[in-house]
């Protein structure tokens, strides 16, 4: 990969339970090999259990848990989905806060299927142009964003940069992009 994450930290924030595995572990192995150091956050301690779609898989251990670690400590945010998953995030108002932290800081986002849902609940789609799990796309479409059909999305409308796809097929491009972009570090002139 061209681009290096050397020195930069991203946090994947996932709940308890409910992770699609291969949205999580293809990501984290990209961050890797790029030269970063991923950091898995949760909203307890302890390990996550991920699944194969509604199947069990591996469990991994949390590093950080949101409300106790600020944004700040990190450079970039990925959201992995599976449907289970950023339907649990979006409950927790310390996840929420967590994932509208880097917004505000104008860290870049990537979210993959349907973890985009956790940005919906977090107030900041509106007037950004991003791709989801098609269930998603009414509750984008609500909350004020513009849903496209798209393998990988770059959006720059906002405060910072915010890296979409639809599913497990479109890992190999969202994690170029992701790479990519996290590369870059957060926008120096963020438009509000």
């Amino acid at each position: 990969m061209a681009a290096t994450l050397q020195g930069k930290t991203v946090a994947f924030l996932v709940a308890p339970e409910g992770v699609e595995q291969i949205e999580l572990t293809s990501p984290w192995k990209a961050v890797q090999e790029a030269g970063g150091t991923p950091r898995l956050v949760s909203t307890r301690p302890g390990r996550v259990q991920a699944y194969h779609h509604l199947d069990k898989a591996d469990t991994f251990e949390v590093h950080d848990v949101a409300g106790e670690v600020p944004a700040g400590h990190y450079d970039a945010l990925v959201l992995p989905g599976g449907v289970a998953n950023p339907d649990i995030l979006r409950t927790d108002r310390d996840a929420v806060a967590f994932a509208k932290a880097f917004f505000d800081a104008g860290k870049p986002v990537a979210a993959i299927c349907h973890g985009p849902w956790t940005l919906v609940e977090a107030g900041v789609v509106r007037n950004r142009t991003l791709t989801s799990w098609p269930s998603l796309r009414t509750d984008i479409v609500n909350a004020g964003g513009n849903w496209v059909d798209e393998e990988v999305r770059i959006c720059t409308a906002g405060r910072n940069v915010l890296i979409t796809s639809r599913r497990p097929d479109d890992l190999r491009a969202f994690e170029g992009a992701l790479t990519t972009e996290f590369a870059k570090g957060p926008r120096a002139t963020a438009p509000a």
